[in-house]
């Protein structure tokens, strides 16, 4: 048997932590780790057109599926181009292996061509940045380097000279066995002990959730329903915990709607389950606070908390489920859930008045019908911006549908890469970009992508000629929009020319027909939706306090907007609400 050289020992510990595929693309002193890759059968390299979107696509294969994903950059200019992904993968705790392949190793710090510092230039965007300098420091430093990437849920990065990929590998290298998935982790006894003193001295209880209650849905229901708490959420907590909930009270925050911020506010005790929730503004601070977080280092840095408890959304509410007093006054409950529902239908009209012959088309209006027409186990990605707003207000999470978005990051033209990433797991699974044409635009390169590989992603395009957000932060700023208009194509047309499908759709009553062509479709496709620029929407409680930076732009985003089938729901959970 010949004898590995380094890239090859490289590309097969990645094959062993469970890496299906690798996005990059190809240069010189990648070309090994490249050609390694081509021999082997049990991993695919994924040639995308800019390297942000490598980034990117790993980072949603990663949320997808849970396991290790991987991307790759060649020296210098090539893997900085990863960097904006890679923090959006990191922020959204997704675990991702980024290789960084670098100059010659000889020539490292002589200000060779295309000479960067990979291993330091990464840090701040990943738990692990290290150079392989010496044949002798793999596969340690890659196998380190994975199980910080799946034990801390988040990206390493390995930095590797060409020449170095190229040598032969140490003989007898030690391999040790991967770790491939994380513990759960339960509070010790006397944490579950306090929070149960607390939960049972409390009159008024409310949940907030966030994304580390995937998985716990049970749990969470189980336990609001013996507290008779309140359950809301933010906007990555939405997909987890929205659906079959009989104590919703919505989404609080920039994007929030109902009476989630009115339950946070008027409680006894605040619960925060898994939730690192950015905008302390939101928050209250003259009620008690707990807060569970796997994470420890996000105890308490958004709230002063009375009780902080490290360890698994739910494994602590296993314990705590078994142990609280079952409370039988539903008052607080019920008065939440009422405001809920009054605070939905107050904005249902604005969103529903004549949007079936509105022109330019009301973005809400197509946020809604794509929420009815797509999969029960749909994958929506989601661009930063405005359709933000339309995928918090109107898509109807099931416990199937995922919903990705750069929601920590912020990150433009994300949806586009990251559906890329999330349709390569599984090619009959449907997979919908909700893309500004901002974003689009940006990366609008990997449409290609698409359809070199048959990728039967469908982007459904809101475009309204315009960034948006950025021209509101202008205005409640005070400041004339400026430099915020685009002037933009016929983006069917392109789509088209590419070899895609595509079709422009002007008037309200094309939309649904256009949509069900295209989800009928069997390869790539794009329906380009005129919006109208216009419509935007407005936060559930204003303060002073909002009025700074990101905060001054969406506390007076709109007048018109809706709340889709969230309505519905609402209505249904006051069915078993007691008449006043």
């Amino acid at each position: 048997m010949a004898k590995q050289n380094v890239a090859e020992q490289f590309v097969d510990i990645l094959v062993r932590a469970g890496v299906r595929r690798m996005y990059g693309v190809v240069g010189d002193s990648l070309n090994p780790v490249v050609d390694a890759i081509r021999r082997t059968g049990d991993i695919d390299w994924i040639q995308v057109r800019h390297e942000e979107t490598a980034a990117f696509a790993a980072g949603a294969e990663a949320q997808i599926t849970g396991r290790l994903a991987a991307c790759a950059g060649s020296c210098g200019p090539g893997n900085l181009h990863l960097i904006n992904g890679l923090y959006d993968a990191q922020r959204s705790m997704a675990p991702v292996l980024a290789l960084a392949s670098h100059i010659p190793s000889s020539e490292i710090g002589l200000g060779y061509f295309q000479e960067t510092h990979p291993d330091q230039l990464f840090r701040e965007c990943s738990h692990y940045s290290e150079l392989i300098s010496n044949p002798a420091q793999m596969p340690r430093l890659l196998q380190t380097a994975v199980q910080h990437a799946i034990g801390r849920s988040g990206v390493s990065v390995v930095a590797l000279p060409g020449d170095i990929a190229a040598l032969p590998a140490p003989e007898k290298a030690v391999q040790h066995a991967l770790v491939t998935a994380r513990p759960t982790v339960r509070p010790g006894d006397g944490e579950i002990e306090k929070l149960v003193r607390l939960v049972d001295e409390a009159d008024k209880v409310t949940l907030f959730c966030g994304s580390g209650t995937a998985g716990a849905h049970a749990e969470v229901m189980e336990f609001a329903g013996r507290v008779k708490a309140p359950v809301g959420h933010a906007l990555r907590g939405k997909e987890w915990i929205q659906y079959e909930n009989p104590y919703d009270v919505g989404m609080s925050g920039l994007l929030g709607y109902g009476a989630a911020y009115e339950a946070t506010h008027e409680c006894d005790l605040l619960i925060l389950l898994g939730t690192d929730f950015p905008y302390n503004a939101f928050l209250p601070d003259d009620v008690k606070i707990v807060q569970v977080d796997i994470r420890p280092e996000h105890l308490g840095r958004r709230s002063q908390l009375d009780l902080a408890v490290w360890g698994d959304v739910r494994e602590t509410l296993r314990a705590l489920n078994t142990r609280v007093k079952v409370k039988t006054d539903r008052r607080f409950l019920d008065r939440m859930l009422r405001k809920h529902a009054d605070a939905l239908e107050g904005v249902v009209k604005a969103y529903t008045r004549k949007v079936e012959k509105h022109t330019p088309i009301h973005p809400e209006y197509v946020a809604s019908v794509l929420d009815e027409l797509a999969d029960e186990d749909a994958v929506f990605t989601v661009d930063t911006g405005m359709c933000n707003v339309w995928a918090a207000r109107y898509l109807s999470p099931n416990g199937k549908r995922r919903i990705i978005g750069s929601f920590s990051h912020g990150s433009m033209a994300n949806a586009l890469p990251q559906a890329i990433g999330a349709q390569f797991t599984d090619r009959n699974r449907q997979v919908v970009s909700m893309s500004g044409d901002g974003g689009f635009s940006m990366l609008m390169g990997d449409f290609l992508t698409l359809v070199q590989y048959d990728l039967p992603v469908k982007v459904v395009l809101f475009n309204n000629s315009s960034l948006g957000m950025v021209e509101l932060e202008m205005l409640v700023s005070g400041l004339p929009s400026y430099g915020t208009t685009n002037k933009n194509p016929d983006f069917a047309a392109i789509a088209r020319a590419a070899g895609a499908y595509g079709v422009r759709v002007e008037k309200p009553k094309q939309l649904t027909g256009a949509l069900r062509d295209a989800f009928r479709h069997k390869g790539p496709a794009l329906v380009d939706v005129v919006t109208d620029p216009n419509a935007l929407s407005i936060p559930p409680r204003i303060s002073a306090e909002m009025v700074t930076g990101f905060a001054l732009s969406a506390s007076k985003i709109v007048l018109d907007g809706g709340v889709g089938r969230m309505i519905q729901m609402a209505r249904s959970n006051l069915r078993n609400v007691p008449l006043p």
